[in-house]
């Protein structure tokens, strides 16, 4: 697939113009011809999910403590990454902890991180 600004990339369907003189029609018109022929032959571009967050410190205050860890699965997937990323965005092990420390009563009193914004 072709991208405007950037050459040739596989990345998702889209192009962006400020101006009508900004379109090439035959670089267009090939695009289009390439999506139908992709649709065609079921090709599939879809963009890749996010690696999955992993925190050692905050897995070990899990394994401490089982009614952390219950009210902690009963989180959604998202609000659970969200934690996670709170926690593991700290450069400093300190303040890791302390985000740890933090967070801990919100998840037992099953309040989102985000949730005083919704």
């Amino acid at each position: 697939m072709v991208n405007a600004q950037e050459g040739v990339t596989k990345s998702l369907r889209q192009w962006r113009f400020s101006s009508k003189d900004q379109v090439d029609q035959a670089a267009v018109l090939n695009y289009i011809h390439e999506a139908i022929e992709n649709k065609k032959q079921r090709k599939n571009f879809k963009p890749e999910k996010g690696k999955s967050i992993v925190s050692e410190l905050f897995q070990k205050e899990l394994d401490a403590d089982i009614n952390l860890a219950e009210a902690f699965l009963k989180f959604s997937p998202y609000k659970q990454k969200d934690f996670l990323e709170y926690i593991e965005t700290a450069k400093r092990e300190e303040t890791k902890r302390s985000r740890i420390e933090k967070i801990k009563p919100m998840i037992v009193d099953n309040i989102g991180l985000n949730d005083k914004y919704r």
